[in-house]
């Protein structure tokens, strides 16, 4: 090469990024008919780490700061193909750099159900939503295990693999949890702090930190709510007021749906102590002798509705209007 065209080469002497786009994780710098300037400056900002690439391989890493790019800061440099040792030359080799800035307000969720053992229940289907926050922790991990040698690397295109890793972490953790499903239900922290330490494990690997997690929702197939709520109902059918409050909590919101309005509920509400009563009756004669033909309960005393009717007026369950059309139609029933 003459010293003619020695001299009209480019050479860059000074190597930095500045984030233009957002959501750019990994960035390699242009090296297209440009060669490193022996002595020039590589500027890695706050945010920023910088990995100095030469054949395939990964020679350093830069942290914030500006370094001059010598034999004495970068040993690799007296290896390079082509060294001339009787001056400076300029020499190829990549440099990316990575952001580490948080990436915070992050979602995620399950779009199908997980299935998991549960204490209480056997098995449960289960789906959940959130959000989390991370950052780039280890520049060399990253770019080995999940960026390699592309000269843009977004956060989109990390997070399609992220997804993958949060669902089989998730289950896996909820999987070995001893923690029953309704404690999780009730208490989503719980469920969060279940799976937290397996994520952040696993994005370790990756050379990522997992700076919060946490569980918004959590949802329940529509037929696994329907016999959880049965159970539910079921159980309380073993007290006879609870019962009774449990029927009526049912009747109250359908009652504006049914012709007669809320003068409908306090047949409801007879038709559910009627029921409470012939269940509880079973429940005693399964540790009794019974006799052979049980006599069918008494109807509700008309005085007992109203003073039934009255209770759900002073809890505010009804209104006055309510209260008078179910009275009525009580008192209706007793006069004939």
């Amino acid at each position: 090469m003459s010293l003619g065209s020695f001299i009209k080469k480019q050479f860059i002497d000074i190597l930095q990024w500045n984030e233009d786009a957002d959501g750019v994780l990994a960035w390699r710098y242009p090296m297209q008919d440009f060669e490193i300037q022996y002595g020039g400056s590589l500027t890695v900002r706050e945010s920023q780490i910088a990995v100095f690439v030469n054949e395939g391989k990964i020679a350093d890493v830069f942290g914030p700061g500006m370094h001059k790019l010598t034999t004495q800061t970068l040993p690799v440099l007296t290896y390079l193909k082509n060294w001339d040792k009787l001056f400076e030359s300029p020499f190829k080799s990549d440099v990316y750099f990575f952001s580490t800035r948080l990436q915070t307000g992050r979602k995620w969720g399950t779009p199908q159900a997980i299935t998991l053992r549960d204490a209480d229940f056997g098995m449960v289907r289960l789906r959940a939503f959130g959000m989390y926050s991370y950052g780039l922790a280890d520049a060399r991990k990253f770019f080995t295990e999940i960026s390699g040698t592309r000269a843009v690397y977004t956060r989109d295109e990390l997070e399609e693999q992220l997804r993958g890793i949060l669902l089989s972490t998730m289950a896996t953790s909820l999987g070995k949890a001893s923690a029953p499903f309704l404690d999780m239900a009730a208490n989503q922290e719980l469920m969060a702090g279940q799976v937290k330490g397996g994520i952040k494990s696993a994005f370790e690997k990756y050379g990522l930190a997992l700076d919060e997690f946490n569980v918004t929702s959590i949802n329940l197939p529509e037929d696994l709510q329907e016999a959880l709520d049965k159970r539910i109902a079921m159980g309380m059918a073993g007290d006879l007021n609870k019962y009774t409050q449990f029927q009526v909590a049912n009747a109250v919101p359908l009652a504006a749906q049914n012709e007669g309005g809320m003068a409908g509920v306090g047949a409801s509400l007879s038709a559910g102590v009627v029921l409470g009563q012939t269940m509880a009756q079973g429940l005693a004669g399964a540790h009794a002798a019974a006799p052979a033909a049980a006599a069918a309960p008494a109807a509700p005393d008309p005085e007992q509705r109203l003073g039934q009717l009255k209770s759900l007026l002073d809890k505010g369950l009804i209104s006055a209007g309510d209260f008078e059309s179910a009275k009525a139609e009580v008192l209706k029933k007793l006069v004939g």
